[in-house]
């Protein structure tokens, strides 16, 4: 039986969420939100998961946001809790410890935007479009959006691309710095795959606190993000990972990291 939200463990310690709602354009309905609310608790804490990587179902949607036709049935109480529940998952997969990174295989609008936004990483299949579409529908993004894309492009083009509701395609996102990569569609996972694979062979504590300190960091000014990277460095010291990293060094071999 097909879930609404797919989940793998992969080679390497790469986990793969699938959002499954192909029909739907993997719309976020309450009933996948709240299932991947759970999934994403489970993957936080598991030490086997060393990265993450989250796409879509289907050749044409990654995600195209909130499902309009549930939300249509909704009184303003419903849309509000909707919204917030939107906007807690998205926070945890921003949250989770381990690197991330949206595949984006084809329409990614909206709250699915912000999906992709939240990860670590974005790349995106050659036909992909996407964009933060709300004022369309005479709402503002609600799960992060006008304070994430801000962040990652700059105010400016943010502001244009949200105030406009503009759709753009992957070349253009690419020269925003929305995305790291394009690549054919059918390639796309495998790139993604790569990538991870590439970083689950480091340290996991090292890079786990490499991203703490980056997305801490960042928030502030220079000399408190200097302080927050002592503190992120320091975790990694007593660590066996950082003794096999040496050793592993002196003996000129690749290292077994194990996350102790």
């Amino acid at each position: 039986m097909e879930t609404i939200v797919d989940y793998k463990t992969m080679g390497g310690g790469v986990a793969v969420i699938t959002l499954n709602r192909a029909e739907a354009a993997n719309a976020l309905s309450r009933e996948m939100l709240r299932e991947l609310d759970r999934l994403l608790d489970g993957i936080e804490f598991n030490p086997g998961i060393r990265g993450v990587i989250l796409t879509g179902s289907g050749e044409k949607a990654f995600c195209a946001g909130a499902d309009l036709k549930e939300r249509a049935g909704m009184n303003d109480r419903e849309v509000k809790e909707t919204v917030a529940l939107i906007g807690k998952v998205v926070t945890k997969l921003e949250r989770l410890p381990q690197p991330t990174a949206a595949a984006i295989n084809g329409a990614c609008f909206g709250g699915g935007l912000e999906l992709a936004l939240a990860c670590d990483i974005r790349m995106a299949a050659d036909s992909a479009k996407m964009g933060l579409t709300e004022t369309s529908l005479g709402i503002i993004p609600g799960a992060g959006g006008t304070q994430r894309l801000p962040r990652l492009i700059g105010i400016s083009r943010a502001k244009e691309l949200i105030y406009t509701a503009r759709r753009i395609n992957a070349q253009d996102a690419l020269t925003y710095g929305l995305i790291s990569y394009a690549a054919p569609q059918e390639d796309l996972l495998d790139r993604a795959m790569e990538l991870m694979l590439e970083i689950s062979k480091n340290g996991p504590i090292a890079v786990q606190q490499a991203k703490k300190a980056i997305d801490l960091g960042g928030q502030g000014d220079l000399e408190t993000g200097l302080s927050i990277e002592k503190i992120c460095y320091s975790v990694t010291i007593p660590t066996r990972d950082r003794q096999e990293g040496l050793l592993a060094f002196k003996e000129k071999r690749q290292p077994q990291y194990t996350g102790e």
